[in-house]
């Protein structure tokens, strides 16, 4: 076994994130990306369902090329769906913000690739960073659903069965690229918004249960400020990239809000849905009394992440298929 194989399986120690260099993050974002794609993460982020195939592609958008993890129908036995060339489209965005892997959610978007079926298209984007602002991230996302739905034929999709899906930082993306798409016409069936991050602006912090949660069952409230620190720099407008304070959440498309209890950014959640419904926007508030933050990505550690992928699973199949 090679030295990056076998330290592949070591969780590097969580660092102090108010004192960690740019040269600190990367070597921590490294190590726990490295675990979190190992084959000793799956005993706590669950099994990919044997029923959806999953792999690497280079997508080319304007000035870069982006890693997407694709998931599929198997094509084994007498499944129809895996040689469909209509398939319903979900895209997704990972949690982490500045650390995260689209591997570390193989369990659910296997199981909604299966289940549904669907082509599930998990969004490798930039990490934040010194450089790398939440703005980056969040083209990322977008430009990944703008180019499948005009290449839909060559990925096997239905361009009007498309539904956009993101977990913390990723469900903050995601909710903007909902926005962007109202915005330019694209048409969405749904979103799914799990333990959501949409407030980025000077007001993040003031929630109760950002009070509540700063520091159980996680230290939270210290990687939450680096988090803002690198998503939005110094003259950056944080509002351009927080759903809850865009000008206009009507005409959206139907959303879920999953909000764990026991999560710092608890609040986010309620509050974004409670301005959708103002606004018109058909909005489900699902709440997980006693979950914790991530708790979808954790079906080994937390009971209640199947119940949670059975309702997206769900959602995403009146909105996509029925």
């Amino acid at each position: 076994m090679s030295e990056t194989t076998a330290n592949s399986a070591i969780r590097p120690p969580e660092p102090d994130f108010a004192t960690i260099t740019t040269e600190e993050l990367l070597a921590y974002r490294d190590a726990e990306n490295r675990f979190r794609a190992s084959s000793a993460a799956r005993a706590i982020l669950g099994e990919p369902d044997p029923g959806a195939t999953i792999d690497w592609q280079q997508i080319a958008l304007p000035g870069r090329d982006l890693s997407v993890r694709v998931y599929r129908p198997s094509r084994t036995g007498d499944n129809e769906a895996a040689a469909r060339a209509d398939l319903p489209l979900v895209v997704h965005v990972h949690g982490g913000g500045f650390v995260g892997t689209a591997v570390q959610c193989d369990w659910t978007n296997s199981h909604l690739a299966a289940r549904l079926p669907a082509l599930v298209i998990s969004v490798e984007h930039r990490l934040l960073a010194p450089g790398d602002p939440l703005a980056n991230a969040a083209d990322d996302g977008w430009d990944v659903l703008d180019h499948v739905v005009r290449h839909a034929a060559q990925w096997g999709v239905d361009p009007a069965r498309t539904a956009v899906f993101g977990e913390s930082c990723g469900a903050l993306i995601s909710a903007l690229t909902a926005i962007r798409a109202r915005e330019t016409g694209q048409e969405l069936r749904a979103q799914v918004l799990v333990n959501p991050v949409v407030d980025v602006t000077e007001t993040m912090f003031d929630y109760a249960s950002m009070a509540e949660h700063a520091y159980t069952p996680t230290r939270a409230l210290p990687l939450l400020r680096f988090f803002r620190q690198l998503a939005v720099p110094p003259e950056t407008d944080a509002s351009a990239v927080s759903p809850l304070y865009a000008d206009d959440l009507s005409g959206l498309t139907p959303a879920l809000v999953v909000v764990p209890t026991q999560d710092a950014v608890a609040d986010h959640g309620r509050r974004y849905a409670e301005r959708l419904r103002a606004a018109g926007t058909s909005v489900r508030l699902s709440e997980y009394p006693g979950a914790k933050h991530a708790f979808l990505t954790l079906p080994g550690m937390e009971p209640q992440a199947e119940a949670a992928q059975a309702e997206i699973l769900g959602f995403l199949r009146t909105a996509l298929v029925e």
